[in-house]
């Protein structure tokens, strides 16, 4: 079904509720968890709700309005929207739903930070009109929340928490957003982005401890094996590097004392400082993002040709367990799958991707070993969900980071909101 409107949304699901049927929204598609696959009844896509109006300070977004448009409204007015998943066809209400990141939010955290009011249709079809500040009418619980930067695992619930807090990340399950207000913030006069190679991981490790420290947007870590797929597309990158840092930082003009500051960093960290590549202007930062983003779908191009699923985390440890973590996963992947893997990601976060070619004739292999990383995150600390959700191939990690009771104090809010378990079936909550 395709609503044409909120109004459409708010009638199609008075009617499954008094069917009892089960609807699954769908968005733009871009989610790797399986959110919008139907276990049962109606595909509800919110494709038609693309209102897009940009102020300053604010832009009001329909649920359907990818992210790259809303930017590309907001800098036509000298803004930007912070967060920034490298997917940016998703649509803004799929972000919201899964309380969505990327490499920014070192600097400026994941989405739910940035929403400031929502539209969002329940089960039975009750519009609500939610502003940041109001509280929520019954008590949701207390659960104990991960030490990490970022954590999409489950419900968000903990003390003074609103609304909004609420229904972001609840990856469809409790309701649907029609339509947000999303703060914006003053576009940077000028930008420095890097791609600082390293003649060693540990030297690479060291420099992300010392640059967590500076005023930098993002910090991403590619491996060796990262390096290797990308030479594919970007022979130019340097024979003798073991490990590379991205990174960019918005300055005040060009002439900015941070350029010099950061050619220090990288000469003092013992990165190859010859070869890294840095850039000022737009279009040589573009380039960059390209580089950027072209590990994920490399990666996915990979796995297509294999014919396997593709097998990758979405764990966080706190940032003092980052060495300890990253050191568990080489082990064992240089043990079970040597050759196979990659490892890159938001290492200034303490959340780097796992991605195992694994044997398509033998899933279940990665699989095991996955749950093995998921576990030792947790040990540590850690999520089994940064930002992209537990969707449905994922939801049986939660058990895994929680309680029985913490899980129960879940399940009782989605009974509040949605007793008879109509909206988003199997995510979040898996279904045997």
């Amino acid at each position: 079904m395709i609503p044409g409107d909120e109004a459409g949304v708010s009638a199609v699901l008075q009617q499954a509720s008094a069917a009892g049927i089960p609807v699954t929204v769908a968005a733009a598609g871009t989610g790797i968890t399986g959110g919008r696959v139907p276990f049962g009844g109606w595909v509800v896509s919110v494709e038609k709700l693309n209102r897009l109006d940009v102020y300053p300070g604010y832009a009001i977004a329909g649920a359907a309005v990818p992210l790259r448009d809303l930017q590309a409204a907001a800098q036509r007015t000298g803004q930007f929207y912070p967060p920034d998943p490298t997917e940016n066809s998703a649509f803004l209400g799929g972000t919201i739903s899964t309380n969505a990141s990327g490499s920014h939010s070192f600097r400026f955290g994941a989405t739910r930070r940035w929403v400031e009011a929502l539209h969002v249709v329940l089960a039975d079809g009750r519009l609500l009109n939610l502003t940041r500040g109001q509280p929520i009418d019954f008590d949701p619980g207390t659960i104990p929340l991960p030490a990490v930067t970022k954590n999409t695992a489950g419900y968000l619930l903990r003390p003074g928490m609103d609304w909004i807090d609420l229904f972001v990340g609840s990856e469809g399950t409790l309701g649907v957003v029609t339509e947000a207000r999303v703060r914006l913030l003053p576009a940077p006069n000028a930008v420095l982005a890097g791609v600082v190679f390293f003649p060693s991981d540990d030297a690479a490790l060291n420099a992300v401890d010392r640059w967590r420290s500076t005023e930098a947007r993002m910090l991403e870590y590619l491996d060796r094996p990262s390096l290797e797929l990308l030479r594919r597309r970007f022979p130019e990158i340097p024979a003798e590097a073991e490990a590379a840092i991205l990174f960019d930082q918005a300055l005040t003009s060009e002439d900015d004392a941070e350029v010099d500051r950061w050619l220090e960093r990288v000469q003092s960290a013992g990165a190859l400082e010859e070869d890294s590549w840095f850039a000022l202007s737009p279009a040589d930062r573009e380039r960059f993002r390209a580089f950027r983003h072209a590990l994920p779908e490399l990666v996915n191009d990979t796995v297509r040709r294999a014919g396997a699923l593709k097998m990758n985390t979405d764990y966080a440890v706190p940032l003092a367990r980052n060495r300890e973590m990253l050191a568990f996963y080489r082990r064992r992947l240089e043990q079970e799958f040597p050759g196979r893997y990659v490892i890159f990601g938001h290492i200034g976060d303490a959340h780097l991707h796992v991605n195992i070619f694994s044997d398509p004739g033998n899933p279940d292999a990665a699989s095991d070993l996955l749950r093995e990383f998921a576990r030792e995150a947790v040990r540590l600390g850690g999520t089994v969900s940064a930002e992209h959700g537990v969707g449905k191939r994922k939801a049986h990690l939660l058990e895994l980071q929680y309680s029985a009771a913490d899980l129960e104090a879940m399940r009782a809010v989605k009974r509040r909101l949605d007793p008879a378990n109509l909206l988003g079936r199997g995510n979040v909550f898996a279904v045997e």
